[in-house]
């Protein structure tokens, strides 16, 4: 299934300086930036169809891309001077690079890569900065047997604050962590069909118009997931992710332990 990326905002909060013209899925997680680690997960489930709606900052993706090391993640061999790749990440991807504008919300970008969908009756959708460690497989097939127009990720609220309860003579009544309470948030890792497209106007939004619309009519399904899931929409968030793959402990990188386990 193609894979279409949304990888052109701004990522103000993950900004260094007014200076820094980096998009947000360049920013670094151990050797490789968060697009990659994002593709990685979806390549390694057969999806390597990749459709990049740039927009900010797209000449940084189409450089790393375009002058790839494929010996910062992978082994290799140098025998008489040249190069001899034990294994590859990218050999057998398509990356298609769109320009879809720089202030374009997301929805409208998803409009201006249509038709490089070649009329696929389902594809998947997701923002580029998000990493988690979801079963795809199992979120496709749930989806494909059902009579819906989209399916999105859904997972436990993030934050950490408390929710008060407040009577009206203003005692407190309870408090309860946000993570604690029946609800829950969207998670990106949209699996979608042709129909969303119907539902998305000019300059439109993938989840407030697309989403939304379809949710009034009954079309949309959601996947929970309450494994890992972390989006980056912070230098903060980038950093703790980042450390964490320094010491091992990379859940998302579903990748490495699946070979791991053949391995075994």
């Amino acid at each position: 299934m193609k894979v279409v990326l949304f990888c052109g905002g701004y990522g103000m909060r993950m900004r260094n300086g007014t200076s820094d013209d980096v998009p947000k899925p360049m920013a670094m997680v151990g050797p490789r930036p968060l697009i990659w680690h994002v593709m990685r997960y979806y390549a390694h489930f057969g999806h390597k169809e990749f459709i990049l709606c740039l927009g900010y900052g797209a000449h940084h993706i189409k450089d790393f891309f375009l002058n790839y090391e494929e010996t910062a993640s992978n082994d290799f061999v140098l025998r008489g001077g040249r190069t001899e790749l034990l294994s590859t990440d990218i050999a057998d991807w398509t990356i298609t690079f769109a320009q879809t504008g720089i202030e374009s919300p997301i929805g409208e970008r998803l409009r201006r890569v249509r038709h490089h969908l070649d009329g696929d009756e389902m594809f998947l959708a997701n923002y580029a900065d998000v990493l988690t460690d979801a079963p795809l497989p199992e979120m496709i097939d749930r989806f494909a047997q059902r009579d819906a127009g989209a399916s999105m990720m859904v997972v436990p609220p993030q934050s950490s604050f408390h929710c008060v309860e407040l009577g009206e003579d203003g005692l407190v009544g309870g408090i309860t962590a946000v993570s604690d309470m029946p609800l829950w948030e969207n998670g990106g890792y949209f699996v979608l069909r042709q129909e969303v497209f119907d539902h998305i106007p000019e300059n439109g939004d993938l989840v407030a118009d697309g989403c939304a619309q379809l949710a009034k009519r009954g079309r949309l399904v959601a996947h929970q997931h309450r494994g890992f899931w972390k989006p980056t929409d912070t230098v903060k968030e980038r950093a703790a992710l980042d450390e964490a793959y320094t010491r091992g402990d990379r859940p998302w990188a579903v990748w490495e332990r699946d070979s791991a386990e053949v391995r075994a």
